[in-house]
């Protein structure tokens, strides 16, 4: 296991942003900064064991800064979509910015993806860890309570990168947190994702309104463009999906807050395979059909279904519908979830 600091750049505010690259003895190799505690790359071996980049990003803080599509990013306070930008928590309102008119996304202007955080590192024998922690204040994006956030990167010599995340506040407040990268399994300069193959641990799903806000219900998945319960290449049925792309969060075939595979993707062109393990009870599938003519990483233009998001994270609007388990944190409890991202070939 080996870990390199370098300087990724400085902030308007003269704050140094640190680039934490981690790699372990199978040729997996992991990049984090602690501005947004973005996941800036993961690069693994090939079937021919070629290591190579398998998500989307971008060279320069700057790009980070002004980046609109969260790229690696931790979301937060709340992921997904809070409809017209409010909720009700004990008899209180409290309005959110509606950042994606009319409904608040992902944390609103600023959220946890904007921010600089702390950084530590831990070196075990079989692993290292990139620790980041913040206090969200008061107020802050319109959240109620102080609320302290811990976000833990592990990568270990099984190539498994699991993503830990912690919380507690002073007040209760809505907490969803995610991580919100990329992926492109033969590299994102080999073409989109349509021909990788996927299933999905889900038998129901979310359907949502012209908004894109659950409806409350949970349909089944089967007979369906949203079917993804046996290997099928995400291109098969994308155009039979309204507004042209997968944007939908899928109910985990689970009872209990317990790790279970939620997820697993296999591109054939060169062997790679990605598990997704996850406490939460639900994965958002986002097929990047919003990308266009983007700039990223050496000055590779990413245009729709160049990458794909799998963000492990409980129900969009929770908060405003009491048919969803609940995402309010109380004082005295705890937020834990794990998420784990496993590669072979």
């Amino acid at each position: 296991m080996d870990i390199q600091q370098t300087i990724f750049g400085t902030t308007s505010e003269g704050l140094k942003i640190i680039k934490f690259t981690v790699s372990n003895k199978h040729g997996m190799i992991a990049s984090f900064i602690n501005f947004g505690a973005i996941l800036t790359s993961v690069k693994v071996p090939d079937r021919d064991g070629s290591v190579g980049e398998v998500t989307l990003g971008f060279d320069t803080l700057e790009d980070y800064i002004a980046d609109t599509w969260f790229f690696g990013a931790t979301i937060g306070r709340y992921a997904n979509r809070i409809a017209k930008g409010k909720f009700t928590l004990d008899g209180v309102q409290y309005p959110l910015a509606q950042n994606s008119p009319p409904s608040h996304l992902h944390g609103g202007y600023q959220g946890f993806h904007k921010v600089v955080w702390n950084a530590d590192a831990k070196i075990n024998q079989d692993s290292i860890s990139l620790i980041f922690s913040r206090l969200s204040p008061d107020g802050e994006e319109g959240y109620p309570g102080n609320l302290s956030i811990k976000v833990t990167y592990t990568l270990k010599n099984q190539n498994d990168l699991t993503i830990a995340y912690d919380a507690e506040t002073d007040k209760p407040t809505p907490v969803n947190l995610t991580n919100h990268t990329y992926w492109n399994l033969k590299g994102p300069a080999a073409g989109n994702v349509l021909d990788h193959e996927l299933i999905l641990n889900a038998d129901d799903y979310l359907p949502t309104d012209d908004d894109r806000i659950p409806t409350g219900e949970v349909v089944s998945v089967h007979e369906t463009p949203m079917d993804f319960t046996h290997p099928t290449k995400i291109g098969d049925r994308i155009h039979q999906i309204k507004g042209g792309g997968y944007n939908h969060c899928y109910v985990l075939n689970k009872k209990d807050n317990s790790l279970c595979l939620a997820g697993k993707v296999y591109e054939p062109q060169k062997g790679r395979t990605m598990e997704v393990y996850t406490t939460e009870p639900g994965l958002q599938f986002y097929s990047g059909h919003f990308l266009n003519q983007y700039k990223g990483a050496d000055g590779i233009l990413l245009n729709e279904y160049d990458g794909f998001c799998l963000e492990a994270q409980h129900f969009p609007n929770s908060v405003n519908e009491p048919r969803f388990p609940s995402t309010i944190l109380r004082p005295g409890n705890i937020y834990r979830q794990t998420t784990i991202y496993k590669f072979q070939v």
